[in-house]
């Protein structure tokens, strides 16, 4: 029987990877049994008693590590033994962004999936964490955005007069964009969004927002809907643009990002200097270098009376909600690996960084190579 361990996470995460509801469907599906961290769900706060009547057992953090078979978790677990065993490790590690994270796993025993390398098709979408937590994310950075913005969202005619409505600059058209660009919309706000992406453009006037574009972008049909590095004539355009827009936005929300490269720089610092005082930029790149030239990575500053909120991790804020997100995502992933018969698994290639030790991933490998 092969043994499915959970650990807690590090103090700063506040989400949980695998829930008592699909710890008891799985072992009812396979043949498994999952050892459990004592105290795993106290930051939800999901009693052990949860997780022991949907058949998990109960054991030390030490336990846990020593005897599973599979590792779950969200970030890296620092104090895993690697002594020889056989480990698979399953989590969402970024590292196309983060290449050292990968060292400690070679020549090891070890097998690492890292859910964020997943492929955007059909089959993995009920797997797709990375879209899962945008999701999240794009709606919280809309309501961050209401608690540092002093003035409504919506407009308000009263006997006193009339309070336009805010309005909101959206960078990046994907998940999180999307997101932040209906939550702005139900909150009443005037909602524009910018994406490379033409094909972007009828899903953000589906929301009832206005599209602004450059013409001239490069797509990558093989992008899997994700932007790509644009040409240096087509940027210069591209921060004029956006400079223009700025001027007269009260929010904007940056999602734009590519992945294992640092996230392209949209707003400078003369356009912040041009921008209304009061106004609030979320920039939910932050992690990886930020769309917003004065962003800090989780700080919250402010320049020239522009608060500025960098935070690639909104989706920690909104906990419950994206712990069962990510619970689905992680069960559809696991029955997906035990179950597959397939040799070469387009699926599981792709997830795949790391095999017995050996770097399996290509644009790894690249990071390795270039270092």
């Amino acid at each position: 029987m092969k043994k499915i361990g959970l650990v807690k996470e590090p103090t700063f995460e506040t989400r949980i990877c695998f829930l008592p509801k699909e710890v008891k469907q799985l072992t009812q599906l396979l043949e498994i049994g999952f050892q459990v961290e004592k105290g795993l769900g106290e930051r939800l706060r999901i009693p052990d008693t949860e997780y022991e009547e949907a058949g998990a057992s109960l054991q030390s953090r030490e336990d846990v590590l020593k005897n599973s078979d599979y590792i779950l978790s969200i970030n890296e677990v620092p104090d895993l033994v690697l002594d020889g065993k056989k480990n698979v490790l399953i989590g969402i590690f970024n590292m196309l962004f983060y290449p050292e994270r990968a060292e400690k796993y070679l020549d090891k025993n070890t097998t690492v999936y890292s859910l964020d390398l997943l492929p955007r098709t059909t089959l993995a979408q009920s797997m797709d964490v990375l879209s899962s937590m945008a999701s999240i994310a794009g709606y919280k950075a809309v309501l961050k955005a209401t608690s540092h913005y002093n003035g409504s969202f919506p407009m308000f005619t009263t006997a006193a007069g009339t309070l336009n409505p805010a309005k909101v600059l959206v960078l990046g058209a994907g998940v999180a964009g999307l997101q932040a660009i209906a939550t702005a919309k139900r909150l009443g706000a005037v909602v524009e969004a910018f994406d490379v992406r033409k094909s972007a453009g009828e899903e953000v006037r589906s929301l009832g927002a206005k599209f602004v574009e450059v013409e001239g972008a490069e797509e990558a049909k093989d992008a899997g809907g994700y932007a790509v590095t644009q040409s240096e004539e087509y940027l210069k355009k591209q921060k004029e643009l956006i400079h223009e827009r700025i001027r007269n936005a009260n929010i904007v929300i940056c999602t734009a990002n590519i992945p294992g490269k640092k996230a392209p720089l949209l707003i400078e610092k003369r356009s912040i200097e041009a921008m209304k005082s009061g106004s609030v930029i979320i920039d939910m790149a932050a992690e990886q270098g930020g769309n917003c030239k004065m962003t800090e990575a989780g700080k919250t500053i402010r320049y020239n009376n522009v608060t500025i909120v960098g935070n690639s991790h909104l989706s920690r804020e909104v906990s419950q909600s994206a712990s069962q997100l990510l619970s689905t995502n992680y069960y559809n992933f696991l029955k997906y690996l035990i179950q597959s018969t397939k040799e070469n698994d387009v699926l599981l290639e792709k997830s795949k960084v790391i095999d017995n030790g050996t770097i399996t991933n290509p644009l790894l490998t690249n990071k390795f190579e270039l270092a």
